[in-house]
């Protein structure tokens, strides 16, 4: 017996699968809702256990696909009342550099949030539950759903009307944390993610050349004001209650001998509550108005849509913390955005976070995970799904 075979040998059943399903979803990356490749694998194992479910009982698995790139393990329990667990299973437009031996083989897209081990876990709660559904209390919707990372996925789930159909009242979700202990599960009523709204400040002037600057209108120049002038804004805003606003990107004029005839500043916006929100955006509006008119430009201010804040449910928290003994208290918000939230604004919802057993943050080129956490992930998505 080689090395490799006896690590085979000594690992659970339930890991080695989970390991599988999670390097086979690393391998095939993709991104928001086209997702032909990860449905296709997420499909066959969904109907290899299909085929081997108890036929003709009550709970056993059927396979749903409501909406564009969102596919469903669903255990009808008579119509009862059901539990949903949701998994995104999209992935970035990151070029991986781990060097792992399950790195992607699409180049320019990478599982660099841990998707792929969400996927993997949930996989794995279907094998579980199929095997002896009659354990069910209750029914169990397990959603698999695209365009987390672009945005809208879970709204088209929602639209799709399959929660109302398969009985849906409560929610729960889990995500891989760097930074948290290897399989620690942790977890706060109330906010935990904040909302996350995309921000663009574009200026418009009088484009001409630098010799003659004073008969134009700079728009680089008031963006550069305005760049300033909004994180002061923002920094006393900040000082009632937490919030964030960054620009990462700026883009202006066409040549270095011309007085730029436009501007653009994109950020983000990230705040612990609706009317935090509201204030933030009316002083990136106000700032804006004002340093656009001092130079004599104008300006145009948007924001996205985005996600409003993941809040959990304190009550279904606590009937969590039943099943699950050692969840850990997060003692503070983070400035994270998900989609979850939007489900949390139809019925209550709690979001739970697996310590990844690593430092490297999301959204690195170099993100990878201790994949043993996947079956303490499981358990606890198991001891969820049990309960009445």
């Amino acid at each position: 017996m080689d090395a490799q075979q006896a690590e085979a040998a000594r690992t659970p059943p339930d890991a080695s699968l989970l390991r599988g399903w999670r390097r086979d979803l690393h391998r095939i990356p993709e991104c928001g809702f086209d997702l032909p490749e990860t449905l296709a694998y997420v499909r066959s194992v969904l109907g290899g256990l299909v085929r081997d479910s108890p036929a003709g009982r009550e709970g056993t698995l059927g396979v749903l696909e409501p909406s564009r790139g969102c596919i469903c393990a669903y255990f009808d329990r008579g119509g009862a009342p059901a539990t949903a667990f949701r998994a995104d299973f999209d992935a970035l437009p990151i070029t991986e550099r781990t060097g792992a031996p399950y790195a992607s083989t699409h180049p320019g897209r990478m599982h660099a949030c841990g998707h792929d081990g969400h996927a993997a876990m949930l996989l794995g709660l279907a094998r579980r539950l199929a095997l002896d559904p009659q354990r069910l209390r209750r029914g169990a919707l397990l959603v698999f759903q695209p365009a987390e990372e672009a945005q809208g996925g879970s709204l088209s789930v929602c639209e799709s009307g399959v929660l109302e159909r398969c009985g849906v009242d409560r929610m729960f979700g889990m995500h891989l944390w760097p930074g948290l202990a290897a399989g620690a599960v942790a977890s706060r009523p109330g906010t935990l993610f904040a909302a996350g709204n995309e921000v663009d400040v574009g200026f418009s002037g009088t484009p001409v050349h630098i010799a003659r600057h004073e008969e134009g209108a700079d728009a680089l120049a008031a963006a550069a004001r305005f760049l300033t002038e909004v994180y002061r804004a923002v920094d006393g805003l900040a000082r009632e209650e937490p919030l964030v606003l960054r620009f990462g990107c700026g883009r202006a004029g066409q040549v270095r001998n011309q007085v730029a005839g436009e501007a653009v500043l994109s950020g983000s916006l990230r705040t612990l509550s609706s009317d935090m929100r509201a204030r933030a955006m009316d002083e990136v509006r106000r700032v804006a108005r004002e340093q656009a008119a001092a130079l004599g430009c104008t300006e145009r201010v948007g924001f996205s849509e985005g996600n409003p804040t993941v809040s959990n449910d304190a009550g279904l928290l606590e009937v969590a913390r039943g099943a699950l003994p050692a969840l850990a208290d997060v003692k503070e918000p983070t400035y994270t955005t998900d989609d979850f939230a939007w489900y949390q604004r139809r019925m209550p919802g709690a979001y739970l976070l697996l310590g990844a057993g690593t430092q490297t943050p999301l959204h690195s080129d170099r993100f990878d995970f201790d994949e043993s956490v996947l079956a303490v992930g499981l358990d606890a998505l198991e001891r969820l799904a049990l309960l009445p």
